[in-house]
């Protein structure tokens, strides 16, 4: 896994990394940021009779594990719905994963999402905060209506998406990085999440992930 395809977008003295897995990295402090993976969600579903591949949890964790492998965080901050319903074999999954990078620090900004038990969180060593603070930034799942002065907000929850225009007439959704004024919504990691378009005004900096790349779009 290499650099290409990245995007760096500086805000409030900070550079941030975008990432084309759907991820921020912030270098200066070693922090990996993403959010709503929306783990055991395939398995919610097929309890229900819906057929969906056990692949989509397995793909979630490797490409996890492959960042974490590449940047060696001191952090790695989830912004909510980590994992999509109650217990099930997925969490152990999870855990796993958590228990293998003991040198990393795991945090989750709680989600909608987020019912597991207290106990279940602290056998996976997550730390579990409502929000938090990272430098300038105000890391929550939810993005706020009432920002606190000199903060920005970063969220996440709607799984945002922009609708591009191909030739014919052709339209397509594709997930994005949106940066307001003073708010920021992260893209959903999760392989089995669909998107929320997101409407763009004059000042706002939106970068779409398409073919493993982070694009900047043309600002209006």
């Amino acid at each position: 896994m290499d650099n290409v395809g990245e995007k760096v977008f500086k805000i409030r003295g900070t550079n941030l990394q975008l990432l084309p897995q759907k991820a921020i990295w912030v270098p200066e402090e070693r922090i990996l940021v993403l959010a709503d993976l929306h783990l055991g969600k395939a398995n919610h579903f097929r309890r229900s009779g819906i057929p969906v591949p056990n692949a989509v949890n397995n793909k979630n964790l490797e490409t996890l594990i492959e960042l974490i492998n590449k940047h060696q965080p001191e952090r790695v901050i989830f912004l909510g719905d980590l994992f999509h319903s109650s217990y099930n074999e997925e969490w152990e999954a999870f855990g796993q994963v958590v228990r293998h990078f003991a040198a990393t620090q795991f945090h989750l900004v709680r989600g909608n999402h987020d019912i597991m038990s207290e106990l279940q969180y602290k056998r996976c060593q997550l730390k579990v905060f409502e929000q938090l603070e990272m430098g300038p930034f105000l890391l929550t799942h939810e993005p706020l209506e009432v920002i606190p002065e000199k903060k920005y907000n970063l969220a996440a929850h709607i799984h945002p998406g922009v609708r591009l225009k191909g030739k014919g007439k052709q339209f397509m959704t594709l997930p994005c990085f949106f940066f307001g004024k003073e708010q920021a919504i992260l893209p959903a990691f999760g392989a089995f999440t669909g998107f929320v378009r997101v409407c763009v005004s004059k000042g706002d900096n939106v970068f779409v992930i398409a073919d493993q790349r982070v694009i900047k779009m043309d600002g209006k």
